[in-house]
């Protein structure tokens, strides 16, 4: 990896993604990334981490950020009713974005970012799909699934857990405030009262159709972004249940040779504290799994498990391991070389949107019942 100056970052929404994942990185790759700017509504949130990341400078006003001079790559960390101002802001200003998965909640919002990026004159945006960078799914499980003649089936599976027990012992001591301005809850509210009725056009917005929407947006965006690097875009979705907090689809994908494969998507969150989540790929005569823990606790392996008939016509299982290095200190290089570097970005907004797209195919199935 080539390297030269460190970058200025500024953090705008200084809660539980950046005090337990990014900040902690963003330290330890001091030599590729210098913390700036960080702001919060919490203005006790601002305090304790511009004192534990030993950020110089902070705010509670997100602008103050983006137009900080010695920020270059402005950090969106906020929930995601605000990504498509604060980005699209950044843009306008001429700086480079991170923001987090989901880009957003409807079509046309993630289409108003990519309007702004086509006008921000050389400024891009890096979306934070973390998963899609770790080196055992790069390496070991795109490899093993490109040597399977023909899939014959697929499963994404994603069962959290409660993610209180993985951040309380995840090493990070991470703090949340509750000193919010009179009027936050109110504009956040408007704000995603907006992009339901977007995601759901003409149509009567229920909690079901809000929970089932920002779910997608949380846990769900993880796993169909994975998905679809690794098998393409949907060719249909048969048929989704929504029985909140677990949600699952089934989809029609199809092979090279033309020939049709089915895949499911379940995913959900219990009280139990097991991370249950993997990707697995099934041909004739060969399985290919990739298992991930929680990104929480930093550290823990991404194992690719693969079982196979080999030539002798026994059963042949393997385990690999291409790397410890956690997921997103490697998406954290990977965005180095893009902006410090001017390499290409796999996890742009037109790629994005493509989840917003298979979203979409799940309402409409759903609503079809």
């Amino acid at each position: 990896m080539s390297q030269s100056r460190p970058l200025g970052v500024g953090i705008i929404g200084a809660g539980e993604v950046f005090q337990v994942c990014h900040g902690p990185c963003l330290l330890l790759l001091s030599h590729l990334f210098k913390l700036q700017s960080i702001c919060d509504v919490s203005t006790k949130t601002v305090e304790h981490c511009a004192t534990k990341f030993s950020v110089p400078h902070k705010t509670t006003t997100p602008q103050d950020v983006i137009d900080n001079p010695d920020v270059e790559i402005v950090f969106i960390l906020t929930s995601d009713e605000s990504h498509a101002p604060l980005t699209c802001a950044s843009l306008k200003a001429g700086k480079n974005v991170f923001i987090e998965k989901p880009v957003s909640l409807s079509l046309p919002s993630v289409q108003s970012i990519i309007d702004a990026e086509k006008n921000a004159g050389g400024a891009r945006v890096f979306v934070g799909y973390m998963r899609r960078y770790a080196p055992s799914f790069l390496e070991a499980f795109k490899r093993e699934v490109s040597s399977i003649p023909k899939i014959m089936y697929a499963r994404v599976r994603d069962f959290s857990g409660p993610n209180f027990n993985f951040v309380s012992q995840s090493g990070t001591f991470s703090v949340k405030h509750n000193d919010y301005p009179p009027d936050a809850a109110e504009e956040r509210n408007t704000r995603l009262e907006a992009l339901f009725k977007e995601a759901f056009p003409d149509q009567e917005i229920t909690d079901e159709k809000r929970k089932f929407c920002r779910f997608l947006g949380s846990l769900g965006s993880h796993d169909i972004s994975l998905m679809r690097e690794v098998l393409g875009f949907p060719e249909r979705v048969n048929g989704v249940t929504a029985n909140d907090p677990f949600y699952s689809a089934i989809m029609t994908f199809r092979n090279a040779d033309g020939s049709t494969y089915s895949t499911t998507y379940e995913s959900g969150i219990d009280e139990v504290p097991v991370f249950d989540a993997h990707i697995a790929v099934y041909g004739a005569k060969k399985r290919v799994t990739l298992k991930f823990d929680s990104p929480y606790v930093k550290g823990l392996p991404i194992y690719v498990e693969v079982d196979e008939v080999n030539e002798q016509g026994e059963i042949q299982h393997r385990k690999m391991l291409s790397s410890y290095e956690d997921a997103y200190t490697a998406e954290l290089q990977e965005l180095y070389e893009v902006f410090a570097n001017g390499k290409s970005i796999k996890s742009t907004l037109s790629d994005a949107k493509q989840d917003l797209e298979i979203f979409d195919m799940f309402y409409k199935s759903w609503a079809s019942k």
